[in-house]
């Protein structure tokens, strides 16, 4: 393995999510001199957020090239999902075998972050670090932060989602709202809060759709679970809702009139989670290319964010760790642009597919399509 184009360099990670540490991670077995700048106060910061699904044709190659497996293994679980309608039917039943047990498994958010974060080496991740501005002078990148610090890069990797604020550099485009809307909550304990969930829907996900929306549920390895809601929305309404996700009530009473003709399994799950948030959803296309640019790239929802309903988010930014620091090690590229140009080349191939993958699932959820349509044109679960 020939790491010349990574040797004496000082690499830059903004954001400390599981892109940016999983990048972090490989470029670190391999030698590399790599900080992650991280705008949340600590490790313990972030401690909310559902399950992902971590594929084995994508996501999984970045944590097996991190050397991760077996850590994976210990949190990753096989996840059966249910199919119900907005009456409360369970339509179908997918559980997984042990042929395909780990195909798409679901692992805790922050038990991915967690595995990242724990296989660093120490002060690795420099906490509270909030960029505010990022200056090319000569080859090198000059990066100022909120807390007053300071730091020069050779070359930088952002990696801190869809909304960032050094992207600059690569395109001047930003991500533009897809039309939908998602409301989350919490439900920290079921068992206590809703009884009559988990016998009913199981320790798996739910998806449920129905006049236009969609409802989905996703438990956590400690047996909370995290919901979701979505409909489509105009610039207007996103813009203008007037909704106070500080005051659960409001919330409430929102999630029971716009689901008003949902079944009454809903409408209880509704008004016992506590925890709301809402946010519009947003796509990063790739379908126009990028301006000329040296010594930085993008990687996850900062390259491509888009909307969650085809599961390719996560899996897409844990490729672009994978086939960045393949090219960064290989030995391959004569020179670390070279290896950063067929990188974005690659990334623009298997990340619009995605993309395009994913706006035809946001349609779909939200039409008046069957669950069992929806089930059939993604191949199962």
């Amino acid at each position: 393995m020939n790491t010349s184009l990574i040797k004496n360099k000082k690499i830059a990670i903004i954001g400390g999510g599981p892109v940016g540490l999983t990048t972090a991670r490989i470029l670190q077995i391999n030698g590399a001199d790599v900080t992650v700048y991280e705008r949340d106060i600590n490790k313990e910061a972030r401690t909310s957020g559902g399950t992902l699904d971590i594929h084995s044709d994508s996501g999984q190659k970045a944590i097996q090239k991190a050397d991760l497996m077996d850590e994976f293994y210990k949190y990753a679980r096989p996840t059966g999902e249910k199919m119900a309608d907005m009456y409360g039917n369970i339509t179908s039943d997918e559980i997984p075998n042990e042929e395909n047990a780990y195909l798409r498994p679901e692992i805790d958010r922050n038990d991915l972050r967690k595995i990242m974060l724990e296989n660093l080496h120490e002060n690795t991740v420099v906490w509270n670090s909030h960029l505010t501005n990022i200056e090319k002078i000569g080859e090198q990148y000059h990066l100022e932060f909120k807390n007053g610090s300071k730091t020069i890069s050779d070359f930088v990797i952002v990696a801190n989602g869809g909304r960032s604020n050094a992207r600059k550099f690569v395109t001047d485009k930003e991500p533009q709202l897809s039309g939908t809307y998602i409301i989350q909550g919490e439900i920290e304990n079921p068992e206590r809060d809703y009884p009559e969930f988990k016998p009913k829907y199981g320790d798996g996900n739910v998806m449920a759709m129905g006049e236009q929306k969609m409802f989905y549920t996703h438990t956590l390895g400690d047996g909370s679970v995290h919901f979701g809601v979505s409909f489509m929305a105009d610039e207007n309404w996103i813009l203008n809702n007037g909704l106070d996700f500080e005051d659960n009530n409001n919330i409430r009473t929102f999630l029971n009139e716009t689901f008003a003709n949902w079944d009454d399994d809903y409408k209880a799950f509704f008004n016992v989670a506590t925890d709301f948030s809402g946010l519009p959803l947003r796509l990063f296309s790739l379908e126009e290319p990028w301006k000329k640019h040296s010594n930085i790239t993008l990687v996850g929802d900062a390259a491509h964010v888009m909307p969650p309903f085809a599961g390719e988010g996560v899996n897409m930014g844990l490729m672009d760790a994978y086939q960045l620091t393949e090219n960064l090690t290989n030995g391959e590229f004569k020179t670390l642009q070279e290896a950063i140009d067929d990188y974005e080349q690659k990334m623009f191939d298997y990340a619009l597919e995605a993309q395009r993958q994913t706006t035809k699932m946001e349609i779909l959820l939200h039409s008046d399509i069957t669950a069992e349509d929806i089930l059939n044109s993604r191949g199962g679960v």
